[in-house]
């Protein structure tokens, strides 16, 4: 491994991407709730973000618009990154740089469907998203939150919408 080296998702990585969340995730990623509110929605490219090692794609996060009971906030998904680099934190630093990023352009909370004891580490917390709704079965437990300012996820309820 090299200097890991970050930046925005520019059109010509998709193909890249792609590949690198068919690894991570396979054929079933699609069959999750979480895949509806990608499904005919829009990329925020300059809220995702790669990691390339030297010139190679090892990591990707994305970000997408949703609305909750109509409000606006992203939704975080899919992050992946290459297996054998997964001890490196890459992951958490994508994830990191993504949810600055939708703080400076305005966004008051990201939304995401994981890990709490993973997620938890960057901010993210079950509490606030107790009265989200997801379209599509989900363990309710795996639906986090985290303002991108203060009171950011107050009052957030209702279901999820792109």
């Amino acid at each position: 491994m090299t200097q890991i080296t970050y930046r925005p998702e520019r059109p010509q990585d998709a193909p890249l991407v792609s590949a690198l969340i068919d690894r991570a995730f396979g054929p079933g990623r699609y069959a999750k709730a979480a895949d509806r509110l990608r499904e005919n929605n829009s990329l925020i490219p300059d809220l995702s973000f790669t990691a390339r090692d030297g010139e190679t794609l090892v990591g990707s996060v994305r970000l997408w618009p949703v609305a909750i009971g109509g409000e606006p906030v992203v939704f975080l998904g899919p992050i992946a990154v290459e297996a054998q680099l997964r001890k490196h934190k890459i992951g958490q630093t994508l994830v990191e740089k993504a949810c600055e990023a939708a703080a400076k352009a305005g966004w008051r909370a990201v939304l995401l469907v994981g890990d709490a004891p993973y997620f938890g580490r960057v901010g993210f917390d079950a509490a606030p998203a107790k009265a989200v709704r997801m379209p599509g079965p989900v363990d309710q437990r795996r639906v986090l939150l985290k303002a991108l300012r203060v009171g950011g996820a107050d009052g957030l309820a209702g279901l999820v919408t792109h």
